[in-house]
């Protein structure tokens, strides 16, 4: 599943033709990059790459003061059945990315155990910090959203704060987990 096409397919198919540049306004002003994995700069590469494969066609060609010419694009008809495609996987998918501290946590440096509780309470502090800018951008954004945003806004604090939880678990068990690592290294476990 691919949110920048979504983003992009969408927009098209709800606001007409734009050109690349008002794709970006777009998603600026949406403020996308704080609840999607898509980056306003990437637009651009995937625009080029929806023109290639036919779901969005050039419509015409614009030119604005000194800017430089800027391509204005429109969904196409298989562009449209891509949409409707993405509209349902997006809505079906799961998506839990593998985060590096699960391998991370796995292969600890037995000589550095002794740090683990303060780089364990560092991250759980920069969870924090996430969290209340997440919630901070949420109350600012919050009387310009249709509830569905507010919704997949909340959605990401949710996370966030599921994610604190288990680090907080985790810093709980660090003893165990210190105390185990140090009994495989006695034992030749490593």
């Amino acid at each position: 599943m691919s949110s920048i096409r979504l983003f992009i397919l969408d927009a098209l198919d709800k606001r007409g033709d734009m050109h690349g540049h008002q794709l970006r306004l777009l998603a600026e002003e949406e403020h996308v990059q704080y609840w999607t994995d898509i980056t306003v700069g990437s637009l651009y590469g995937a625009i080029k790459r929806l023109a290639n494969e036919g779901l969005i066609v050039e419509v015409r060609t614009e030119r604005e003061g000194g800017y430089p010419e800027r391509q204005v694009y429109a969904v196409s008809a298989s562009g449209r059945a891509a949409l409707a495609l993405l509209r349902v996987q997006g809505l079906a998918a799961i998506s839990f990315r593998p985060d590096p501290f699960d391998l991370a946590i796995t292969r600890l440096d037995p000589e550095r155990l002794d740090e683990l509780g303060a780089v364990l309470g560092e991250r759980i502090d920069a969870l924090r910090t996430r969290l209340a800018e997440q919630q901070e951008r949420n109350r600012r954004a919050d009387p310009y959203l249709t509830l569905a945003e507010r919704w997949a806004l909340q959605h990401r604090e949710d996370r966030l704060t599921a994610e604190i939880r288990s680090h907080e678990r985790l810093l709980d068990s660090l003893p165990d987990i210190i105390a185990d690592e140090q009994a495989r290294k006695v034992n030749g476990h490593d």
